[in-house]
C-alpha cells in the first residue's frame, strides 16, 4: 500500500469522513456482507440487472460498507458511481436529477471520478481497432465518417434503438470536435451529456439539440450511458445511492414520489443489463410507514425476513450489525500496523492493546456501553492519541487519557521500556552451523 494512500487513509479518519481507498485494509467482521456484495457484483458482469439495499443503524457502516462495494467493483473491471442523497439537490423522483448526478460521479479504476470523457474516448478507440481491424483504411478521409456509422450502429443495437436521437448527435459532434482539435466546445457538450443545465445554446446548437436531459428520459440516457460503458471494456456499471433515509425528512409528497422512484427503479432493473443499484438506509426507513413501508409495491418487493433473528444475505436488503467491542479493538489495532512513522515500536509500547480496550470502554460510556453508535467518535479520537504518541516523545496515552496501568507481565513491561523480547546471549549473534 503506497504512503499517499496510508495518508489518506488517516486524514480522513481524522476528519471523521470514510476514506476513498484503502478500506480492505482495517475492514473487519464483514466478511459474510462483502461475500454477498461480490455475488451480486458476478450477477452483473454476467448481464443481469440488479440491485440491493444495506440495511443499519447509525454508525453500522453503510458507508464503509458501500465505499469498499465501489473499490471492490472498481478492481473487478467495473465503472461505478457514488451519489449521496440530498434534500437540497438531489429529489430522488427527479431522474434527470439523479441522472445528473451519477454521470458527474463517474469513476473507473484509472479515473476516480468525472470519468464519462475518459469512457467516451475508450470506447472510441474501440471502434477505431475493430474497423482496422476489419480492413478499414485509417488513413482514408472517409474513416472518420465510417467511426461515426459505427458509433450510431452499436448504440442503436445495445440499447435496442431505444437511445434518444439528442444523445446520438451530441456523440457524433463530440467525436468530430474532438478530430479538429476543438476540445473545449467538446467539453461543453459532454457537460450536456452528463445533465449539466448551464451549457449555452450556441453549444448546444453545434449538435442540433435544444434544451436539457428531461426526467422523463433520463432512464434512457442512463441505459445509453451503461452500453457505452460496456462497449468500452467495463464489465458494467455500479451506482451507490447512499443516505437515502434523508427521504424521511422530505414533505409527504415529495417523500411518497422519491419512493415511487425507487420502486420504478427496482422495476426495471433487469432492462439494464451489468448494472448494479445498491441503496443504503437505516431500519426506519425500511420499517415505517414514512418510509418503504408506506409504499406496499415497494415493501413487497423489498421486504427484510429476520425469522428468529435469521436474515440471510441473499435477501435484497442486506444487514449491516453494530460494531462491538471487539470489532472496534480490532479496527484500532489495523490502524495502529498502519500507521506512518518513523518508530514503530516506540508507538506500539505506548498504544498498548490494554490501553485500546480502555479507549473503546470510555468512548462507549457516555452511550451506555451502546458500541454501535460510536465507531466515527472512536476512530477519531484514537488516530489523535497515534499522532500525539507519534510527535511526542513524553507523551503518554496512559496518563493523559486517566487510566491506571493494569498489572503487566514480563513481555509487556519489556515492550514497555522499549526492549526486545528476549536478551541476546553471545551464541544468538553468531551463525548457525549447516548440518549436512
Amino acid at each position: 500500500m503506497s504512503i499517499k494512500d496510508i495518508e489518506h487513509i488517516f486524514e480522513r479518519l481524522r476528519s471523521g469522513v470514510v476514506p476513498e481507498r484503502g478500506l480492505d485494509t482495517f475492514a473487519v467482521g464483514i466478511d459474510k456482507q462483502r461475500t454477498e456484495i461480490n455475488r451480486q457484483l458476478q450477477l452483473a458482469a454476467d448481464g443481469e440487472g440488479v440491485f440491493k439495499f444495506l440495511r443499519g443503524g447509525y454508525g453500522c457502516g453503510k458507508t464503509f460498507m458501500s465505499r469498499l462495494a465501489i473499490l471492490d467493483a472498481q478492481a473487478q473491471g467495473f465503472a461505478t458511481s457514488f451519489v449521496v442523497v440530498s434534500d437540497n439537490d438531489l429529489h430522488f423522483y427527479k431522474f434527470d436529477d439523479v441522472y445528473r448526478k451519477v454521470v458527474q460521479e463517474l469513476g473507473t479504476n484509472s479515473c476516480p471520478r468525472g470519468a464519462l470523457s475518459d469512457i467516451i474516448d475508450r470506447w472510441i478507440a474501440r471502434v477505431e481497432d475493430a474497423l482496422i481491424a476489419g480492413g478499414a483504411d485509417e488513413n482514408s478521409s472517409e474513416f472518420d465518417n465510417l467511426v461515426q456509422q459505427r458509433m450510431e450502429e452499436e448504440l442503436a443495437s445495445l440499447t435496442g434503438g431505444k437511445a434518444p436521437e439528442d444523445m446520438t448527435r451530441v456523440l457524433r459532434t463530440i467525436f468530430t470536435l474532438k478530430q479538429k482539435g476543438e476540445i473545449a466546445e467538446a467539453s461543453a457538450l459532454l457537460s450536456w451529456l452528463s445533465g449539466s443545465e448551464n451549457v449555452a445554446a450556441s453549444a448546444k446548437k453545434t449538435a442540433g439539440v435544444k434544451g436539457d436531459i428531461a426526467s422523463r428520459e433520463a432512464l434512457d440516457y442512463l441505459h445509453g450511458i451503461l452500453e457505452i460503458v460496456k462497449a468500452a471494456g467495463y464489465k458494467g456499471l455500479v451506482i451507490v445511492i447512499d443516505e437515502v433515509e434523508t427521504i424521511l425528512r422530505m414533505r409527504h409528497d415529495s417523500r411518497g414520489k422519491s419512493l415511487n422512484g425507487i420502486r420504478q427503479i427496482c422495476d426495471a432493473a433487469d432492462r439494464y443489463k451489468g448494472l448494479l443499484w445498491i441503496f443504503t438506509g437505516t431500519p426506519e426507513f425500511y420499517d415505517t410507514k414514512r418510509g418503504v413501508a408506506g409504499l406496499e409495491p415497494l415493501s413487497d418487493r423489498i421486504q427484510f425476513l429476520n425469522p428468529g433473528g435469521f436474515a440471510s444475505p441473499r435477501q435484497p436488503q442486506l444487514e449491516l450489525k453494530p460494531f462491538d467491542a471487539r470489532r472496534l479493538k480490532e479496527v484500532a489495532l489495523k490502524l495502529r500496523e498502519k500507521y506512518p512513522t518513523v518508530n514503530k515500536t516506540a508507538l506500539t509500547s505506548k498504544v498498548t492493546s490494554f490501553f485500546i480496550e480502555k479507549l473503546v470502554e470510555k468512548v462507549t460510556t457516555g452511550f451506555k456501553g451502546d458500541v454501535g453508535v460510536v465507531p466515527r467518535q472512536f476512530l477519531r479520537q484514537f488516530v489523535n492519541v497515534l499522532d500525539l504518541a507519534s510527535e511526542n516523545d513524553e507523551y503518554d496515552p496512559m496518563t493523559a487519557e486517566g487510566f491506571e496501568p493494569s498489572e503487566l507481565n514480563e513481555d509487556e513491561q519489556r515492550i514497555s521500556q522499549g526492549l526486545p523480547y528476549f536478551d541476546p546471549e553471545p551464541e544468538d549473534v553468531q551463525n548457525y552451523a549447516v548440518e549436512f
